[in-house]
């Protein structure tokens, strides 16, 4: 198959070649996209949504309308982003699909009524669907089943009141030969689970309060009978990534029950992604480690720091050669995942792509950190000779210190180990790794033991938002971003860059709310307090860039380095910033402004700053970015304008995300969220504004009315927290 499509795109780059070098061709005044071949056609077709391919572009002529209907452009088709496209669009997309399309996704579609998804019965041939996000109950879900014979992937929410016992015979019969199921379970349930006896491949999402909006605690007992226990018998890959609370971990330890009598012979993935800082337990961990090591096809890896020690974790990457490995806050185990990386405990570790160390070495506060937990250049330089191939790689949670630690002297900046990383698409990096060293002065200042008087009388640190006094004492010493430009020489092809500082906790996280309990005080870390302006800068040689984060900086004062980094990297698709500088007053809102003038590729904006205004000068300087389509605003004491937000609504058309959560009153925010819905959900189908004062008591509630597809949205790092890229994402 892959010499198949390497030949047609080597003819297709023939061909172009002609087109391009033939003189006859360029001197002539007649040619137009009619006289390409149809090859070309198609692969230019190929990047044209459904929407668009079907009902404008085979209205041109013939050609194009007997090509948009080719099968190649018709077999696997997503509606997931297809925000303006409402019921009746969708449905007629449907109908001419029906007997065309074998791969179908609306995951995300919550905005399309549940009649419309009665409408994928038309098409019959069907072998992958994704409703997630839908409105999909079990009745419907049953007549779907029944009409879609060849199905062998699904993925769909289990919400409250689902019942398997209205599926019908033949959707059971249908549900009995997946091969694939993803649920996203918003209630406690085993869903179709034990109706599919052939699973190969679970993926579970458990997003499940522990208290209903009215008050009331909720229930995790399930009938355990035998029809209803889930079996795995044939299950290769598993996968639960988890939000906080205790009824999604009862819960998912209910699934796993059958894992403590017998482990699947053929499992080869297993990811399970607990948030907080104690999981609970599960004695059959070290089991499943054990069987996940023996056949020698291990592929991913990710268990709760408290599932897994040193001794299970060897034997299940021992002779063999995975692919993704997740250690998230796991620091007992820090040893011997490097010994196992780099020597010979795993078979091959260059078939390694995704590697997840969050946290590995993770003391709660920097001034109790010594060498040992930190991380070291040369190790990471081992590493990356072992490891050649990854291409995502998370540090975060983690420090380093350059110049000024015992036994690091003298040794390789981390940054230049990090270079030789050279297929690198992601990286996520605390603050600290990008600094050069400390200045003389403040070094002593360090090294220099307090009397026990002033040890007796200092104050506990304390975790939340405080203010940072910039001194001369933090600053960093010569060329301070030399480290920084070694890791941009080196990895050419970063499309992702998280940027973290120490201390940083959103006001809205979403999946790791318990890491606050452990989070270390913004501004304890000195190397990562000179991280600045001219780092950010420096960001301007990576031209590939797509996502930028940069959260918890407090070394940024006045933001010009944003700006010049929004010069170079024109294709900025999401932008993510986060507490930079003071948090007493906003001081880079002029920067930011011009920085927003730059981005007019952006599609996605997140911004959270205690003290953020957002006035008329800042919805226009929004307004360049035109092709934005998600928005939000997070900041405890900020002040927006009404009028200057629908104005920008109205110039911005293709926003269908607006979330602000700032200061204001109650009844200004709901005012202005009726003002946006009424004016704009007629033309935007998929629009949702959530306007909310960010420090009422009903935000909780609130929040949990999003839908989960733009929740994911506005939580920071979610790329890196749970599953890894390309393995089935949830």
């Amino acid at each position: 198959m892959s010499g198949d499509v390497c030949g047609v795109s080597d003819d297709m780059d023939y061909q172009i070649l002609q087109a391009v070098c033939d003189e006859d061709t360029l001197s002539s005044s007649s040619v137009g996209m009619s006289d390409l071949s149809d090859e070309i056609l198609l692969c230019i077709l190929r990047h044209i949504p459904v929407c668009d391919l079907l009902l404008n572009v085979a209205n041109v002529c013939q050609k194009l309308n007997t090509l948009c209907h080719d099968k190649t452009l018709l077999t696997n088709v997503s509606l997931s982003e297809e925000y303006w496209a409402d019921d009746a669009l969708v449905r007629r997309i449907l109908k001419q699909l029906a007997n065309h399309v074998q791969s179908l996704s609306l995951n995300g579609c919550y905005w399309l009524s549940g009649s419309t998804m009665e409408h994928i019965a038309r098409c019959r041939g069907v072998t992958h669907l994704d409703v997630t996000g839908c409105r999909i109950t079990s009745l419907r879900l049953s007549r779907l089943l029944s009409s879609l014979a060849f199905l062998k992937s699904l993925a769909f929410d289990v919400t409250p009141g689902f019942n398997s016992a209205q599926l019908s015979s033949e959707a059971v019969d249908a549900l009995s030969r997946l091969s694939e199921l993803r649920q996203m379970l918003l209630t406690p349930s085993y869903g179709v689970v034990p109706c599919c006896a052939q699973l190969r491949k679970l993926m579970l999402q458990f997003d499940i309060p522990d208290v209903t909006k009215e008050g009331v605690g909720v229930c995790c007992q399930l009938m355990v009978g035998q029809s209803s226990v889930p079996h795995y018998k044939q299950l290769e890959e598993f996968t639960a990534r988890l939000a906080p609370g205790e009824v999604n971990q009862t819960l998912l330890l209910l699934y796993l029950a059958v894992f403590s009598v017998n482990v699947p012979k053929h499992l080869r993935v297993f990811l399970v992604s607990i948030p907080g800082p104690n999981p609970a337990p599960w004695p059959a961990a070290p089991s499943v480690a054990q069987s996940l090591g023996e056949r020698g096809d291990l592929v991913a890896l990710q268990l709760p720091r408290s599932w897994l020690d040193s001794a299970s974790l060897k034997q299940a990457l021992e002779g063999n050669s995975p692919k993704h490995l997740s250690f998230s806050r796991c620091p007992a185990l820090w040893p011997q995942v490097f010994q196992s990386l780099l020597n010979s405990g795993v078979r091959d570790a260059a078939q390694l792509v995704s590697l997840n160390l969050s946290g590995i070495n993770h003391v709660p506060y920097s001034e109790c950190r010594i060498v040992e937990d930190q991380l070291a250049a040369g190790t990471m330089s081992q590493l990356a000779d072992s490891c050649s191939n990854i291409k995502y790689l998370n540090l975060m949670h983690t420090h380093y210190h350059h110049e000024n630690s015992p036994g690091l002297e003298g040794e390789t900046h981390l940054c230049a180990s990090l270079a030789k990383f050279r297929h690198l698409l992601s990286l996520t990096l605390p603050a600290c790794a990008l600094s050069d060293g400390l200045n003389t002065n403040h070094t002593q200042m360090q090294n220099t033991h307090p009397s026990p008087l002033f040890q007796g009388l200092k104050k506990v640190p304390r975790v939340g938002l405080q203010n940072y006094k910039p001194d001369s004492e933090s600053s960093v010493s010569g060329d301070s971003t030399s480290g920084l430009a070694l890791l941009l020489a080196g990895c050419l092809f970063l499309e992702t860059f998280e940027l973290i500082g120490p201390g940083f906790a959103s006001t809205l996280p979403r999946l790791e709310p318990c890491t606050r309990a452990s989070v270390e005080p913004r501004g304890m870390c000195a190397w990562a307090r000179g991280i600045g302006d001219a780092h950010l800068a420096v960001l301007e040689a990576l031209p590939r860039l797509r996502r930028l984060t940069l959260a918890g900086l407090p070394g940024v004062l006045r933001g010009t380095g944003l700006v010049q980094l929004a010069k170079q990297c024109r294709d900025l698709q999401v932008l993510s910033l986060a507490n930079l500088g003071s948090l007493k007053t906003m001081n880079y809102t002029a920067a930011l402004l011009d920085t927003l003038k730059q981005c007019t590729q952006l599609q996605e904006l997140r911004l959270e700053q205690p003290y953020l205004n957002a006035n008329a000068s800042f919805f226009e300087a929004l307004s360049c970015c035109s092709r934005l389509q998600r928005v939000c605003l997070i900041s405890r004491c900020g002040t927006f304008d009404p009028s200057a937000t629908e104005t920008f609504m109205e110039r911005c058309c293709h926003v269908v995300m607006c979330h602000m959560f700032m200061g204001g009153t109650l009844v200004t925010c709901r005012t202005l969220q009726k003002a946006l819905l009424d004016r704009f959900s007629a033309e935007r189908p998929a629009l949702s504004v959530v306007i909310y004062p960010l420090q009422h008591e009903d935000l909780p509630s609130v929040i949990r009315d999003i839908p989960l597809t733009l929740l994911d949205r506005i939580t920071l790092f979610q790329s890196h927290v749970a599953q890894p890229p390309h393995l089935s994402p949830l």
